[in-house]
Order: structure tokens, then C-alpha cells, then sequence
């Protein structure tokens, strides 16, 4: 079996592949994922978090020789803006109060990525609905969840009271999480990290 390394530093990915039996090692990445998104301007978002995840694998693996590296990203569209995770406290106001009645696009995107070169890379898109949020409702939450979700694209943790936001989900709960595991699975099955 392939040693795997996940190039991520992100609580929910650890948490999915520990609960579906994946040994691997966490090695967080280091890379500049403003300056890798200013150069794709103007390209699909699901291009963009494919490239982000390709990136955060290919900058763990130049000092893991042989090693098959996981990266991960998640990007956040509301109508035809991109998010990014909030700087402040008083930035998570304002994308919550911009996100208050509208649908988040997440787009999160997964790749493997072995000697510098890509073996295998998935994107996928969940819709959520967010439900009318009124200024006491959004800051009871950021006095419960900051400063948690300012690690988070979308100011939320699906597992946790960011449920609370949502007035209905579309996609897999995987994607909503941060990854699409389950083509994950399938691909580390193709690398031989898990038996077929």
C-alpha cells in the first residue's frame, strides 16, 4: 500500500478520511493561495479550486519524495462573487448579511498529486439556500462560532451550528464539508492506497 499525505491543515478532512478508514499524515501546505487565484482571473470557479487543491498537493510532495499527496480546496460563488474566508469578525457580518437570502455556490475540489505531477483530480458543486438572517440571529451565531469559521470559505461549519443558516441544501455532504470524498475514495482505490 502508498503512503498518503494530506496537504491540509482543515479539522473536516481530517475528520472524513479518519471516519472512512484512510491512514494517511497531515502536512499542512504553504502556499500563496491569493496570488495563485489573482493569476486565474476570469476562470471558472471549479477551475480555481481544482488549481488550489493541484497546488496545496504539488508544494507537500516536493519534500515527500514517492509520497502520493491529497489536496484539498473549497471556493464560495454568491451571485457571481467569489468569498473568501473572512479577515474579521466584523468581515463575517458583512458576508453573512450579503449571503442573508441568497444560494452559496461551493465548489470543492480534490487531487492527487505524486513527484510533482497530478495522478488524479475531481471537482464537484453544492447548492445551499440560505434563509433570511436577521442582525441579532447573525451576531448570536459569531458570538457561538467565531473565531472557528474564520478558518472556514462561507463563514460556516456544517457540522456545527452553521446548520442554523441554511433553509435548504442541494449536493453532497461530503462537498458541503470541504471535500468529495467519495470520488476521493475511488481515487486512492486507482492508487493502490486502498484495496479495490
Amino acid at each position: 500500500m502508498t503512503n498518503l499525505i494530506l496537504a491540509s491543515k482543515s479539522a473536516s478532512r481530517r475528520a472524513m478520511l479518519d471516519a472512512a478508514g484512510v491512514s494517511y499524515k497531515a502536512v499542512p501546505a504553504d502556499v500563496d493561495e491569493r496570488s495563485i487565484e489573482k493569476s486565474l482571473e476570469g476562470t471558472e470557479p471549479a477551475d480555481i479550486a481544482e488549481a488550489l487543491s493541484v497546488a496545496k498537493a504539488a508544494e507537500v510532495a516536493t519534500a515527500h519524495p514517492g509520497a502520493l499527496v491529497l489536496g484539498s480546496d473549497s471556493l464560495v460563488v454568491v451571485q457571481g462573487s467569489r468569498f473568501d474566508k473572512p479577515t474579521s469578525r466584523e468581515n463575517a457580518v458583512e458576508h453573512l448579511t450579503f449571503f442573508s437570502g441568497k444560494v452559496i455556490e461551493l465548489h470543492s475540489a480534490a487531487a492527487l498529486v505524486r513527484d510533482g505531477g497530478c495522478e488524479w483530480s475531481h471537482t464537484d458543486c453544492a447548492r445551499l439556500k440560505v434563509r433570511d438572517l436577521s442582525s441579532e440571529f447573525i451576531e448570536h451565531y459569531l458570538e457561538q462560532e467565531w473565531p472557528e469559521i474564520g478558518f472556514t470559505v462561507g463563514c460556516f461549519r456544517i457540522e456545527a451550528m452553521g446548520v442554523q443558516l441554511f433553509e435548504s441544501i442541494k449536493g453532497d455532504q461530503f462537498t458541503v464539508l470541504g471535500m468529495p470524498l467519495l470520488p476521493v475514495l475511488g481515487g486512492l482505490r486507482e492508487q493502490g492506497v486502498l484495496p479495490k
